[in-house]
């Protein structure tokens, strides 16, 4: 399997490291390596058909801040140059136009290459665009880390529970808000909670798309289409985020034994994000920076999940699993 990495920031370098890491794992289940052929960043890239060594690109990015020596302006013809198999694309989101994720998505079902992506823009504003486009082309799309980084909710519903009827999935799918939430809880005011957020690296030095709950929507989009095949974008989501909540609005939930968290919210008839009132002690009122999901069917009832959503070698670990399902297919081929 050669793969591109468009993209070599905190997921793209997690994922060098898991490949390292499951050297053996793959040349003992498939015989072969998933090799790194191609990386992209911003403004560099590196490329080897024989199979670039993550090692060498994990220190060259770490010292010198970029990923090759050789610079590029149109990232679709460093594509076409490369000989490869997959696209792992994990270039910045972008919520407003899908950014290049989204044009290297494209470029790339439309040569006929499987993708994996955790860029939520891409799948927020054009998913059916893309999953149509990947059918057309007889490759595979596939997004587990898109949605809760290493917790497997997308997978889990279309796979694991595929013969269920799914009513509902509601989530803390954001996990820069349930910290800042969790710390007003213990008496932080707003403010200060997101100055600790960002001084931790959990929230952007502009905070927007995570407080006022733009990253939750996308993420109640990528689920609506996934599990629900719903054909809906971005714009159809209905967004209230945490900004507005008070010290007292806190204080009063916690004196009815509730807590604040932003859930997302997907059914039949709901597509949400909203500050929640929850009872302590419920499977969503989860403290710190995890996400946790609740998939409601109708045979097996109420299943709830958490997990870290965020992280170099956890969200990596989600596109790992994505990786296995694509080389188990063509393994079968």
């Amino acid at each position: 399997m050669r793969i591109l990495i468009s993209g070599f920031g905190t997921v793209g370098q997690g994922l060098a490291e898991v490949l390292l890491l499951r050297r053996g794992f793959f040349m003992e289940r498939y015989g072969e390596e998933a090799s790194i052929v191609c990386v992209m960043d911003s403004s560099t890239y590196a490329s080897d058909p024989s199979g670039l060594r993550p090692e060498e690109l994990l220190d060259r990015k770490r010292s010198t801040g970029k990923v090759g020596a050789e610079g590029y302006r149109d990232p679709l013809k460093v594509m076409d140059s490369v000989d490869y198999d997959l696209l792992v694309e994990v270039s910045p989101t972008d919520i407003k136009t899908g950014g290049a994720g989204l044009v290297n998505i494209r470029h790339a079902l439309g040569k006929g290459k499987d993708v994996i992506t955790v860029n939520k823009g891409p799948l927020a504003l054009r998913f059916c665009e893309l999953v149509s486009l990947a059918k057309e082309n007889g490759c595979k799309f596939r997004f587990e880390g898109s949605v809760g980084g290493a917790m497997p909710i997308i997978n889990l519903c279309r796979e694991s529970l595929v013969g269920e009827n799914i009513t509902s999935i509601r989530g803390i799918l954001n996990g820069t808000c349930n910290f800042i939430l969790s710390k007003m809880d213990n008496g932080q005011p707003f403010e200060q909670a997101l100055k600790e957020a960002q001084q931790m690296g959990y929230a952007e030095t502009d905070p927007t798309n995570d407080i006022e709950g733009y990253d939750s929507a996308c993420k109640v989009v990528i689920l609506a289409n996934s599990v629900f095949g719903k054909g809906v974008a971005f714009s159809d989501v209905k967004i209230t985020g945490i900004s507005s909540i008070t010290s007292e609005a806190i204080s009063l939930a916690a004196s009815n034994n509730m807590v604040i968290r932003l859930i997302g919210e997907v059914s039949e008839d709901r597509l949400e994000v909203a500050p929640r009132l929850v009872p302590r002690g419920h499977p969503l009122s989860i403290t710190g920076t995890l996400n946790a999901a609740q998939v409601v069917t109708d045979l097996a009832g109420p299943i709830t999940i958490s997990g870290r959503g965020a992280g170099r070698v956890e969200t990596a670990s989600a596109i790992l699993s994505d990786l296995i399902s694509i080389m188990d297919d063509r393994k079968k081929r």
